[in-house]
């Protein structure tokens, strides 16, 4: 461990992180686990091991005192509270695995008996319509701040915190690359609710002197995953190639056209959009962010945590 008094973060290699899990059981199965990873994700039980186990032990403890106060303080005001749920935001750029982790903390977390409803939401679902953003003439900056119907996220958020009951967020679908019309994920007072997102700890929006509610204003933890950005681009590009024999081979795709690029022109698509849209994103707007978290999860070239950094209380 690296810790060096001057730096906000402790650092921690790999096999230092994995001490951390203590006695912590492995609760996940291969068949499960291969449910859990994303497209071209390669996270193996070992890496659960040591990677998720330490994380999963970490947030337990933290709910663990949060849930604690929230009684003190019930207590304390002399009222009747509700349940209020502990929320956790995951924020990195577009193809780093953030849904991978998310789920695998999701279904990690549920296994305990102090809190075993866990609840996803992904902030894909708060994205504008294309309708709206074609309106805008934003489609060319899906993905950026401006293209999140933010007003909407801090309600859900609100809604959450304030112990609201049967709560709606709505779907996303990149078959579609559009909200789903009447679908919607289900939020009724979770124990944890898990907010994965591109600028789920982003203060866009902010002016000089004026009060400013952010996302992130919501959340009992937040995390990173973070990657060089050249990593980050061949992942992109790989997850492009693959959807090309795959999601834009369906009916209804709104990128059908890609599908019938041949690989090189499909590297050459893939890099453009990555370099144009997704580059332009994450150099403006996600990585600034980075050192807002909790904690950061660096991934390594071949998908697979090397190093983490908790920030210090």
């Amino acid at each position: 461990m690296i810790d060096n008094q001057a730096a906000p973060y402790r650092s921690f290699s790999i096999d230092e992180w994995a001490t951390l899990r203590a006695n912590t059981p492995q609760p996940l199965t291969e068949t499960e686990l291969m449910r859990l990873r994303g497209m071209n994700e390669r996270v193996s039980l070992d890496e659960v091991d040591q990677a998720y186990l330490p994380l999963s032990r970490l947030l337990s403890l933290h709910v663990a005192a949060v849930q604690k106060l929230n009684v003190g303080l019930r207590d304390f005001m002399g009222v009747e509270q509700g349940k209020v749920p502990f929320i956790i935001g995951i924020a990195g750029s577009v193809a780093v695995g953030k849904s991978t982790v998310a789920r695998i903390l999701q279904s990690l977390l549920a296994r305990s008996s102090d809190h075993p409803r866990v609840d996803l939401v992904s902030t894909d679902g708060f994205l504008l319509s294309t309708a709206e953003l074609e309106k805008r003439n934003l489609m060319h900056r899906k993905g950026f701040p401006e293209s999140f119907d933010r007003n909407a996220l801090l309600q859900f958020l609100a809604d959450v915190k304030s112990g609201k009951t049967n709560l709606k967020a709505p779907v996303y679908s990149h078959l579609h690359y559009d909200i789903v019309p009447n679908q919607f994920v289900h939020v009724n007072q979770p124990d944890i609710l898990i907010v994965e997102g591109l600028n789920v700890l982003q203060t866009h929006g902010a002016k000089l002197g004026e009060p400013t509610l952010f996302v992130s204003d919501y959340f009992d933890f937040s995390l990173y995953i973070d990657a060089e950005a050249n990593v980050i681009r061949q992942w992109y590009v790989e997850r492009f190639l693959s959807l090309r024999k795959t999601v834009f081979n369906q009916p209804g795709a709104y990128f059908s056209h890609y599908a019938s690029l041949d690989e090189k022109q499909a590297v050459e698509t893939a890099t453009n959009i990555w370099n144009s849209i997704n580059q332009v994103n994450l150099t403006e707007n996600i990585l600034p962010t980075k050192n807002r978290a909790r904690l950061i999860v660096h991934k390594s070239a071949n998908h697979s945590i090397d190093a983490v950094q908790l920030r210090k209380m």
